[in-house]
């Protein structure tokens, strides 16, 4: 295979500077199958499916200020995709242990940035523990790419495909209407810029929008810099960068609509209510007092096409800053205090100026951009993803996936990463956090369920809720 190299984006530079020894910058994953599945065949739907991606045959090479991809020459896929079995019982415990021990451990800069553990024993089948570092791509590019690895249904023809063959094109399958809905539930704010300079400039008011979006785009760098650092609770502090994952059982989809509706909110309102409830009680039962004034979560917020092919990885997101009322007791309050949070940053540009720092940042000295980097994460106590998979189930290597769990790294001096991904009728929260913190994970997912029940309470029989809102709710 011919030799290449390609100059890293500033972006995905930004992402790949950031890491440090108490915070690898990793994409992890936990996925469990409902049967085990037969190594070989795993490794062929990865050499078929997943290679046909380059970037996940080149490694990085560095010389100063500056990053390349470059072709692994010695690139074997069993370098990269490893057997395991848990320690009896081989219960979730043991799974998450494992999970926490992988997500401690740096990915090697000296082979392509990405790990797979097959764990062959856990229940009655097995589960994938993935890392892949946030340079390659960040969380919604690689759930895109982690769907072309399965299929609709147990039994996908598969091709002979060596690691030393550039794999075939991938062809279109039935996923194709998985990755359209996935791409449907994201805004892309580069095009609402776009569509905004078209739009003014053929009104004859075009100078004044101009001026006032520029003004707005001001006031957010504004705020995002003179914002104060948020308050000192469990969840900040010194990190040691040794992790512990956990997660909880899965809420039922349709269950956390019907909520919505009845509370004329939307499902985000719900998932990020039922998030503010449990680090209220996570702050609580630790004898700690939840600051009057909540406390931030970096919420990462698409800005990639809607019609952009799934090939394309790297980075195209901002981060928004959510204030969570975690001291408010009341779940009926919080919620609609996270309801008008949430309404009034889509309005706002704060991805965007988020986005273009990252840009600015990724083109700087290394050393320039930890320190911004370190300034911006005080502003924000935990990260806080949120992502829509496909809805019906799906198949990798003749197995069902049944549970899927994500975390995304936490930037500078952030510990805590929490987690809510929607796979077929379900939600499920995960949560990863640096043990040096007073946080215990196991506790704080096991009160999702309890936070989701108080709402379901507050938003009474289903016969009640308003018909006018049965759209906005889903």
């Amino acid at each position: 295979m011919s030799s290449s190299r390609s100059a890293m984006s500033s972006i995905d530079r930004a992402w790949l500077c950031m890491e440090t020894p108490c915070s690898p910058m990793m994409i992890g994953a936990v996925l469990i199958f409902d049967r085990p599945m037969a190594v070989p065949r795993l490794k062929q739907v990865f050499r078929e499916r997943l290679l046909r991606f380059h970037r996940f045959r080149q490694r990085v090479e560095q010389d100063g200020d500056s990053a390349w991809w470059v072709d692994d020459p010695y690139f074997d896929i069993d370098n990269h995709i490893h057997v395991t079995a848990l320690p009896e019982p081989a219960d979730e415990a043991a799974l998450q242990s494992l999970a926490s021990d992988l997500n401690s451990t740096p990915l090697d800069g000296r082979q392509p940035l990405w790990q797979v553990h097959y764990v062959s024993n856990y229940g009655a089948g097995c589960a994938l523990i993935v890392r892949v570092h946030h340079c390659i791509a960040d969380g919604l590019s690689l759930v895109r790419v982690l769907l072309t690895l399965t299929d609709d249904q147990p039994t996908p023809t598969l091709h002979a495909v060596s690691d030393s063959q550039t794999p075939p094109p991938q062809a279109k399958s039935g996923l194709g209407r998985h990755f359209r809905r996935l791409q449907q539930r994201f805004r892309d704010g580069k095009q609402q810029i776009k569509a905004l300079l078209t739009n003014t400039r053929e009104h004859r008011h075009y100078p004044l929008r101009l001026v006032q979006t520029v003004g707005d785009i001001t006031l957010e760098c504004a705020k995002l810099s003179l914002a104060p650092a948020d308050p000192q609770t469990p969840l900040t502090g010194p990190l040691r960068g040794r992790k512990q994952v956990a997660w909880s059982p899965p809420l039922d989809l349709d269950m956390v609509k019907q909520v919505a509706r009845g509370l004329n909110g939307t499902v985000n309102d719900v998932l990020m209510t039922v998030a503010s409830g449990a680090i209220h009680d996570c702050l609580t039962q630790g004898n700690a007092t939840p600051p009057a004034c909540g406390i931030r979560v970096a919420v990462p917020f698409n800005l990639r096409p809607i019609d952009q092919p799934v090939e394309a990885l790297g980075n195209q997101f901002g981060l928004v800053m959510v204030p969570l009322p975690v001291d408010v007791a009341c779940p009926r309050m919080r919620f609609r205090q996270v309801q008008e949070q949430m309404s009034r940053i889509k309005r706002s540009w704060q991805a965007q100026v988020s986005y273009s720092l990252l840009d600015l940042f990724g083109r700087g000295p290394a050393m320039l951009e930890r320190r911004a980097l370190d300034l911006l994460s005080r502003k924000a106590s935990a990260v806080l993803t949120n992502v829509p998979g496909p809805r019906e189930p799906v198949y990798l290597a003749g197995a069902k996936l049944t549970q899927p769990h994500f975390w995304v790294p936490q930037t500078g001096g952030i510990g805590v990463g929490m987690s809510i991904f929607s796979y077929a009728g379900q939600v499920q929260f995960g949560l990863i956090t640096d043990t040096n913190l007073g946080v215990d994970p196991t506790q704080l997912v096991s009160s999702f369920q309890t936070h989701f029940d108080q709402l379901r309470e507050f938003a009474g029989p289903p016969e009640s809720y308003p018909e006018i809102d049965r759209r906005r709710a889903g």
